[in-house]
């Protein structure tokens, strides 16, 4: 088969690869970054669907504008002007998953062979859309703050197209961004103005420390130049992922080039995913919604916190303020496939940091996911965990 050159730049997801043991009920599993099962809103879907007046139903059903549903647009206008976002200078694109956001952004951005800045690590999925578009990652060094100020100055000599960050619960470092680093950061953006910044905010509503929301506003709120930066979030981790719906807040200049680009990938997002998120959303359902995950993600989180410390006090790992992961340091030396095989067959499974390294370097971390485990398995699992680190560490 003569497959086009692009076809080697494709970078798989070990995630993905790993989807039949993430949803095996004899595995516990910290691997997928999925929203709880038990959490999942249905009996409101059901109420929304057996609601729906007919002609709602029939407009559902088609096709659509490519950029989304004019309600859920105005909506999401409203929302996003509501809390700081200058509406006048930016438009909203509904996509199908903010992955799609990594997409068309590299689309419209990246010729074969340009530069692409993202934190080191990165979540996997946006380095696969990234090298799909056939750009050339470079990493950026984090550190307890966030991306690296130093490192980020010398990876900007290299006149990257765009920087990909995601300075709120990092996926999948865990940590938050400082107000001082995400300003620092920004200052030095201001210096590179040809250079587009994507902010990611995929799990921005899912902070569990009150104390944190003061640190987790939007750059692109409060950037001097915010028409630098194009903001994404995502439905799928305060709605549901199976109905694919992300949008993103687009500058008015390069929305005619998305949009078009969209076009060729899929038309529209379906529509009836769009009608659910707007009705979930009108009604209110929504906050009351977000307000319970908070809590319950917040009990796994302090319990995943707990039995690290309890059962693996050998890691090291900076405690996650809000999201749905935990970034944790192996022990110098260790064998981290060795270790990964042993609990596997103890039936725990993780993602190693690897998967989620800039250039695909071992750098001595698993990623271990907590939101989709109610807190007794949580800790049997790391338990179990704790008892393989042990053995090999004798």
């Amino acid at each position: 088969m003569r497959y086009a050159k692009c076809v080697g730049e494709f970078r798989p997801s070990p995630i993905r690869g790993m989807m039949k043991a993430v949803i095996n009920p004899n595995v516990i599993s910290f691997a997928g970054g999925m929203p709880g099962n038990d959490l999942f809103p249905i009996q409101d879907v059901r109420d929304i669907v057996a609601t729906l007046p007919e002609a709602e139903f029939e407009t559902a059903m088609q096709y659509g504008p490519t950029d989304g549903l004019p309600a859920l647009i105005d909506l999401l206008t409203k929302d996003m002007a509501a809390k700081g976002f200058d509406m006048t200078k930016n438009r909203i694109i509904i996509t199908t998953g903010s992955t799609q956001v990594m997409n068309i952004i590299s689309k419209i951005l990246t010729d074969p062979g340009d530069v692409v800045l993202t934190e080191d690590p990165v979540f996997c999925g946006s380095a696969g859309a990234f090298c799909a578009a056939q750009g050339k990652i470079y990493g950026v060094k984090l550190d307890g703050e966030g991306i690296i100020i130093s490192e980020l100055e010398k990876a900007l000599e290299l006149n990257p197209k765009f920087i990909y960050i995601t300075p709120t619960f990092h996926n999948p470092a865990g940590l938050t961004y400082s107000r001082k680093r995400r300003e620092e950061f920004l200052a030095v953006m201001a210096k590179h103005p040809d250079t587009v910044i994507l902010e990611d905010d995929a799990y921005c509503q899912l902070y569990y420390d009150e104390d944190v929301r003061n640190e987790i506003v939007p750059m692109k709120t409060y950037a001097k130049n915010e028409q630098q930066i194009v903001y994404c979030s995502s439905f799928s981790k305060i709605f549901g992922p199976g109905l694919r719906i992300g949008w993103m807040v687009i500058p008015n200049n390069m929305y005619e080039a998305a949009e078009i680009c969209k076009q060729s990938i899929d038309a529209c997002t379906p529509q009836l995913s769009q009608m659910l998120a707007y009705e979930f959303m009108r009604s209110g359902r929504m906050t009351r919604y977000v307000e319970r995950l908070r809590k319950v993600y917040k009990e796994r989180r302090d319990t995943m916190v707990r039995c690290m410390k309890e059962y693996c006090p050998e890691v090291t790992f900076v405690t996650p303020k809000g999201g749905f992961f935990l970034w944790a340091k192996l022990p110098d030396g260790l064998d981290i496939d060795k270790y990964f095989d042993a609990c596997a067959e103890r039936g725990v499974v993780f993602v190693k940091g690897q998967a989620f390294s800039a250039n695909y370097e071992n750098n001595g971390h698993i990623r271990v996911s907590f939101s989709n485990i109610p807190p007794e398995v949580i800790e049997k699992g790391v338990k179990l965990m704790g008892e393989e680190l042990k053995k090999m560490l004798k």
